[in-house]
């Protein structure tokens, strides 16, 4: 029957009802195409959460390595080398989108990149000025990024700095690298962040809601809704404070054992997240079976 929809073409080819090519069917399939669920829906491959993380850590320095060699990774580095070693102020440097691009992402900013102006005149404020924007604003590694560089009182003498200039693509490469961990182990990325950030200890609540990484991984870890940013800035530290101990950051096997425990969790909320998506899909289909000849 001309414009008729089969089977297979609606679930993919070799599909049995209730899997519908989502997964172990392999294949296309129309609703899958149509409602954005095409290809596998695994949340990772399978490999535990804390052997990743372990093998991650053990070949850190050369995955980090390769990934700078990727052709656009590398690309990006060296058009940011050369715009560092050419630029005559800051606000000329930071026009360059690339530039902007490795700076941020290399600094916790990745996900900063879109809104150029903003990271502009925050990048290019006074971190001594209390009322900068830099300062004033919620995430922390704003005014972090401000003072490591000091744009606003010493110009390009920090970053033309060829040890900064090393860092800073080094920083971009493994960053990239962390990403591209996610696609087999939920949140490896953010555990690998976490061990980081935590080594130098955690002070407080607040130290952790302007940190996107902390912030993610504690309330992960302790089962505090993502629903909680929607109240008072103390009623959030209060919900965190109330549940973690913070001088127990100081020692580095507690901070091992909380990555592990944020591992575990990240992957729990994938597979729930995967069940959803599943079950969506299930009831999508019912509903198309009239679209069955």
């Amino acid at each position: 029957m001309s414009g008729s929809i089969s089977y297979s073409q609606l679930f993919g080819a070799g599909s049995s009802y209730g899997s519908y090519g989502y997964g172990s069917g392999g294949g296309t399939n129309l609703l899958g195409t149509l409602y954005g669920f095409s290809g596998a829906a695994g949340t990772g491959s399978g490999v535990n959460p804390i052997t990743a993380l372990q093998q991650a850590q053990q070949n850190q320095t050369k995955d980090v390595a390769l990934e700078a060699q990727q052709p656009q990774v590398a690309r990006d580095i060296a058009t940011f080398r050369s715009a560092v070693a050419s630029a005559k102020t800051p606000a000329q440097l930071l026009q360059n989108p690339t530039v902007l691009k490795v700076l941020l992402t290399a600094n916790g900013l990745g996900s900063q990149v879109a809104y150029t102006a903003l990271a502009q005149q925050a990048l290019l404020s006074n971190p001594n000025d209390s009322n900068s924007l830099a300062n004033t604003l919620s995430d922390t590694n704003w005014k972090s990024t401000a003072q490591t560089y000091n744009f606003a009182n010493q110009g390009l003498a920090v970053i033309q700095n060829p040890q900064v200039i090393d860092t800073i693509a080094n920083g971009y490469a493994e960053t990239l690298w962390r990403q591209s961990l996610d696609a087999t182990t939920p949140g490896l990325s953010n555990a690998l962040a976490f061990r980081q950030d935590a080594a130098g200890g955690i002070k407080d609540a607040y130290q952790v809601l302007g940190d996107p990484v902390l912030r993610s991984v504690i309330t992960t870890t302790l089962g505090i809704p993502q629903q909680i940013a929607f109240q008072p800035l103390e009623a959030q530290a209060k919900a965190i404070s109330s549940r973690v101990n913070f001088a127990s950051f100081s020692s580095q096997s507690y901070i091992d054992s909380f990555t592990q425990r944020y591992l575990v969790a990240a992957q729990q909320n994938a597979t729930n997240s995967a069940s959803n998506t599943t079950a969506s899909l299930t009831s999508l289909a019912v509903q198309a079976q009239s679209l069955i000849v």
